[in-house]
């Protein structure tokens, strides 16, 4: 691998660690073979519990190789991208030469380093139609669907759904174990959602209000927007959350883009029964993924991360290990 192709690899694989994962577990891996990059899942970083099948875990590779793939577009490099059946290689990014980067690519590459997940309250302030429907078009750019949903019956159905998971959640003692090794980590860990990144309990109870953390409860209780706006990510196929996860993190780069923050309400997808109900209420859509919260919030302090030199393997011609360099 020449020199510049290996600084350049070094500024994308940097760039792919950014992307969120469920309790900032980070459950990829990197192989770098010349002008490729294969993203792996790492099996070790699957949560047990809320996780078993490790779907959020592939959704989060693929929002790792959005990450890759944006950011090589955006320094002017022609790439394509080709979803794997897995279990562990999920993607294989290449580049194939040069190209001239779009403005838009442009400014997707520069949101990625500015994003983060906010857990904390957002303003009570209508998302415009502008963003709205930019974000539409940003999931459907990345070979998905995305539902917005701010008032109506399945808004109150979704809402309750996450409400019971919740619920269920506080009397599982294995899931409360889980949470607690993952959040409220200490500073200088390099995984896991610190005590600074938790948001705080809410007063008095909105629509929806999110899982408090290890940490939240030393933090004063704050008002959260009443009745924020929630997008659901879907695919036409079931199957394919690597390929969902590389559309939110299209959706979640073009909501900042916009001055817009976003958390993610996964306790639906975490317990069987109310993921079967979800999965029913947008079964004339797809398969539903994620679930989404976005409005305008407040600066927040993002979780950290792990170098992506730990998390990186380069095989040379020799199909050696080599170290990643740039």
């Amino acid at each position: 691998m020449t020199a510049p192709m290996a600084d350049g690899f070094a500024r994308a694989l940097a760039a792919a660690v950014k992307a969120p994962s469920p309790h900032n577990t980070q459950p990829w891996r990197f192989e770098v073979r010349g002008s490729r990059i294969d993203v792996l899942l790492d099996p070790e970083r699957v949560l047990p519990v809320s996780d078993p099948g490790a779907r959020q875990a592939r959704l989060a590779c693929g929002a790792a190789a959005f990450n890759l793939v944006t950011t090589l577009r955006g320094e002017g490099r022609r790439v394509s991208v080709r979803f794997l059946p897995g279990p562990r290689r999920l993607v294989t990014v290449e580049v194939l030469g040069r190209h001239e980067p779009t403005e838009a690519e442009r400014r997707l590459a520069a949101a990625v380093h500015a994003r983060h997940t906010n857990r904390r309250p957002f303003q009570d302030r209508p998302v415009p139609e502008r963003a709205r429907s930019a974000l539409v078009a940003a999931a459907r750019d990345g070979g998905a669907d995305l539902h917005l949903l701010d008032r109506g019956a399945r808004y109150d159905a979704v809402a309750a759904l996450v409400r019971r998971a919740e619920r269920l959640q506080e009397t599982d003692e294995r899931y409360l174990g889980e949470t607690r090794r993952w959040t409220g980590r200490p500073r200088g860990e390099t995984s896991g959602v610190p005590a600074a990144a938790a948001g705080p309990p809410a007063s008095p109870a909105p629509a929806l209000a999110l899982r408090e953390f290890a940490g939240s409860q030393d933090l004063p209780a704050r008002e959260y927007e009443q009745q924020p706006l929630l997008g659901v990510v879907t695919t036409r196929h079931p199957g394919q959350d690597t390929r969902a996860g590389f559309a939110v993190e299209r959706v979640l780069l073009t909501a900042t883009v916009h001055g817009l923050s976003a958390s993610f309400l996964s306790q639906p997808f975490e317990v069987p029964g109310p993921r079967a109900e979800l999965a029913a209420l947008f079964r004339r859509e797809g398969e539903p993924h994620t679930l989404l919260r976005l409005g305008f919030g407040f600066t927040t302090p993002g979780a950290p991360r792990r170098p992506a030199d730990e998390v990186t393997t380069v095989v040379g011609e020799s199909g050696r290990a080599e170290g990643l360099h740039g």
